[in-house]
């Protein structure tokens, strides 16, 4: 197996360009993490077998039992406590790393989203469908699991505008993403689209949808290759945040890809039943709830037209108990608050309960370097589908 280094990331007109000592900044940041996933992550195994299993078994009497025990024992470990620091640490610096050129660049960024979404069409023709378009809904409650804490650790979340017309979050995000995984989303941050239109086109080449929707779409890095695999469709992407919208929208625009994006809530939508023959989303559920993923399945239900298909791509949670404790460092140290309950969800039976007949829930496997690696030596990807 050959593993290459991840290709240069893509500048284009909305990304705020860092400056020598920045761009430098970041760069360490970015080498930081990849040292901590390569280097210093694979040490929590052998602390867990050599050291915290054993102290666990004296104390309690019997081995670790789940991902629970496990935590309860690892989290008085010396060599789990300087990892978790570093990896909490590291998050704090790319956020700082991205906001300063963000900030700089503040005024230019929202300029430039206003001319993107001043020269849209205003009525629905054939040139708007070319260009795509932005709507927004200033009224639209946002959900607490989005209010309650800033995910990700990203200061004010997905939705905050901290100024009139922001994109902020989505300027930061976009540079954060790629800093985030060591560039292993690509040069555009587009790999789980890319990946999950691959594997729609190869498993139903015959199904060439006319109309899709993206669900939870942020700044459209995934949403994009869908409408590169499918020019001739209808692109639809919707999220509850203004911010990253307006940067998507122009992102699109500066890339040339035509995309419709819409500030709704994916638990309730309002397009008409049937709008659909595609929906798809790139690790969004586990961002939500436990009441607001039951009521998007059942969203997905009504929005399909019959015969339509949807596809979920989603962050698997590990393979044994303690791969289950890494991977859920992130819900108790990096705001990810709904994570850990997805390690025991049944999203096929939740999918069941919505309508659908037969969902699947399909393990993907892709490659990846060592340093862009977060808790496990490899990656796979669930992607619940299901038909209508």
């Amino acid at each position: 197996m050959t593993l290459v280094s991840a290709p240069r990331f893509e500048r284009h007109k909305m990304l705020p360009q860092p400056s020598h000592d920045e761009q430098s900044r970041q760069a360490f940041v970015k080498s930081f993490r990849g040292h901590l996933a390569s280097k210093v992550v694979p040490g929590n195994y052998l602390a867990y077998e050599h050291r915290a299993r054993h102290r666990f078994e004296r104390e309690q009497g019997h081995a670790p039992r789940d991902r629970h025990d496990i935590r309860r024992a690892m989290e008085a470990d010396p060599y789990y406590q300087f990892w978790s620091a570093m990896q909490r640490r590291s998050q704090e610096l790319m956020w700082e790393a991205v906001i300063d050129p963000t900030e700089r660049e503040w005024s230019q960024l929202i300029e430039q989203s206003r001319e993107a979404a001043a020269s849209r069409p205003t009525r629905r023709s054939r040139a708007k469908q070319l260009q795509g378009s932005l709507e927004l809904d200033p009224t639209l409650a946002i959900p607490r699991y989005h209010a309650a804490v800033d995910i990700h650790l990203q200061p004010g979340g997905y939705h905050t505008d901290f100024i009139e017309d922001d994109v902020a979050a989505g300027a930061i995000y976009d540079r954060a993403l790629n800093i985030y995984l060591n560039g292993a989303l690509g040069p555009r941050n587009a790999l789980m689209g890319e990946m999950l239109a691959e594997y729609f086109a190869s498993r139903w080449p015959e199904h060439k949808p006319r109309r899709i929707l993206d669900m939870g779409c942020a700044i459209g890095n995934s949403t994009l290759p869908w409408a590169a695999q499918y020019p001739h469709a209808e692109v639809h992407a919707i999220d509850v945040g203004a911010p990253v919208l307006r940067y998507a929208h122009a992102r699109a625009v500066t890339l040339g890809v035509p995309v419709h994006f819409s500030q709704q809530n994916a638990e309730q939508t309002r397009y008409d039943n049937g709008s659909f023959d595609l929906i798809v989303s790139h690790i969004m559920l586990h961002e939500t709830s436990k009441t607001a993923l039951t009521r998007i399945m059942t969203e997905c239900f009504r929005l399909l037209a019959p015969g339509g298909l949807m596809l979920h791509l989603e962050i698997p949670r590990g393979t044994s108990a303690l791969e289950q404790f890494l991977f859920n460092w992130e819900s108790y140290n990096n705001n990810e608050t709904f994570g850990a309950y997805m390690t025991d969800v049944d999203l096929p039976a939740i999918a069941r309960l919505a309508g659908f007949a037969a969902p699947e829930l399909v393990r993907h496997r892709v490659e990846r370097a060592p340093e862009q690696q977060l808790y496990s030596n490899e990656t796979i990807w669930n992607i619940l589908l299901a038909r209508r």
